[in-house]
């Protein structure tokens, strides 16, 4: 089956929304064609509170997430990965508010040639690893390492709400781009799984509505899941014709795309050929293989 998007969204940029009992979402306006509707922010809990993704450094955004603050005190400031729409008013955030940035690391930036999205350039002041616990009165947040859309990306759990802060590694409104050399295929597979097994009641995405309800969490995330392995057996159907490049292979896989995402496509293609690559199905004469390399199976 289709994966079922949840693509309605209620809201109006710069206003905070109560959407759940601990948590509050203020959307930047940044719309476009990887943001969505813009990037969300989310303030957890009441009185001290963390900022999930402060999202880009926009004159307007800034005070509307102050104002969203008032009377509060932010004490983490908490970034899924440093892309561009996800990281910048972190730093500038954090020092308005006095406390500190938290990362898992800075990174690694793709080349702009490669569709590269910047903002690796972001160095948290505290670097995260798997497990780490960040709390403050009545809300705990347990980071969890999942790799693949960055390799640096980390989702923030909500231990009081079952719920999962999910950055870009699962969208509730379209699927994730895996951009290699940052982003890895098999370790983003891995991470879907690991996020799974952990039963959340609702998923929190940056860009997007939250993914509700334990049984429809777990059948997104499977049908998310299933969508690379469908996406992986057609690249190898394309292979199989004859299609050797992965401009040929977007051009007839994502003939049905915006035109503008074809970019973002290939790089999701050389994702799933490097990982092909390692697994012995697919080579290359690359040591380095990018979107411009020719693939044959083995």
């Amino acid at each position: 089956m289709p994966i079922p998007f949840v693509r309605e969204i209620k809201f109006e940029y710069g206003r905070v929304d109560q959407v759940s009992p601990l948590v509050r979402r203020v959307i930047a306006n940044n719309p476009g064609p990887f943001t969505y509707t813009g990037t969300g922010v989310f303030i957890v809990g009441q009185g001290q509170v963390a900022v999930i993704d402060p999202g880009p450094d926009l004159a307007e955004h800034f005070e509307a997430l102050k104002a969203a603050l008032e009377g509060e005190t932010v004490t983490h400031v908490l970034v899924t990965h440093g892309h561009s729409d996800h990281a910048p008013l972190a730093r500038p955030l954090a020092q308005w508010a006095s406390c500190k940035t938290y990362a898992k690391h800075r990174g690694i930036e793709t080349a702009a040639d490669e569709g590269g999205e910047g903002g690796a350039a972001f160095v948290p002041d505290v670097e995260l690893a798997d497990g780490d616990v960040i709390s403050g009165p009545g809300w705990t947040l347990e980071t969890i390492e999942t790799p693949g859309h960055t390799a640096n990306h980390i989702c923030f759990a909500l231990r009081e709400e079952n719920a999962c802060f999910t950055g870009d590694h699962i969208m509730g409104w379209s699927t994730t781009v895996v951009s290699p050399p940052d982003g890895d295929m098999g370790a983003y597979m891995e991470s879907l799984e690991k996020i799974r097994t952990r039963g959340f009641e609702t998923l929190w995405p940056t860009h997007g509505e939250g993914v509700r309800g334990k049984a429809f969490v777990d059948t997104f995330i499977g049908e998310y899941a299933a969508h690379r392995r469908a996406r992986e057996a057609a690249i190898l159907g394309q292979m199989k014709a004859g299609q050797t490049s992965i401009p040929d292979i977007v051009s007839v896989l994502y003939a049905e795309v915006d035109k503008r995402l074809h970019p973002a496509a290939a790089l999701s293609v050389l994702g799933h050929m490097i990982d092909l690559v390692r697994r012995g199905a697919v080579t290359t004469p690359d040591s380095a293989p990018t979107t411009r390399s020719r693939f044959e199976l083995v």
